[in-house]
């Protein structure tokens, strides 16, 4: 868990203040459910299991589907989930932590300038998937940008729960 200030050491939260730290980890299993449903359909596409078209409308099937992108503008799905639920964190959930715990500021900094990483490569993953299609060998391509997704992501998603759930069930969102 996050950083337990010294007084708060011993401190036993209830269920209530738990809740919207769960619902944090909630959301992040998904995205990585997401991710590893991204990267088997990149791997039926490459052993040659399934067609492009095919692996968008997987992709386009996929739970956390919210707009119009696709497997050659696939980021509507995965990428838009992962830029929503960033903006949400950047806009509510960092300014009241920043503002109730200054000691974070720090960690929070670091989260956003990943948030402005990971989009970076959302974009990368959305170019290699264009290319892709357009292309006659674009696997490889295809495979390092997702590669790079979720080793940015993965992490991401990781130190944000260690350094914030703690910190949240504490403070509350008000």
């Amino acid at each position: 868990m996050g950083r337990i200030s010294p007084t708060d050491r011993d401190r036993i939260y209830t269920a209530h203040e738990q809740a919207t730290g769960k619902h944090l980890i909630d959301v992040h299993d998904a995205l990585r459910a997401e991710l590893t449903q991204l990267h088997d359909l990149v791997d039926q596409v490459a052993a040659g299991e399934i067609d492009a078209g095919q692996a968008r409308s997987h992709i386009s099937q996929m739970t956390l589907r919210q707009n119009e992108w696709v497997l050659g503008a696939y980021c509507i799905n995965y990428c838009r989930v992962v830029t929503t639920h960033h903006t949400l964190e950047d806009q509510s959930l960092f300014p009241h932590l920043r503002h109730a715990e200054p000691a974070l500021e720090p960690v929070i900094d670091r989260l956003q300038e990943e948030h402005h990483g990971i989009h970076d490569v959302l974009e990368r993953v959305d170019r290699a998937l264009v290319q892709f299609v357009s292309v006659t060998d674009g696997m490889p391509a295809l495979r390092a940008a997702v590669d790079l997704l979720s080793d940015a992501l993965l992490s991401h998603l990781s130190y944000e729960e260690r350094e914030l759930i703690e910190p949240i069930a504490r403070l509350g969102l008000r």
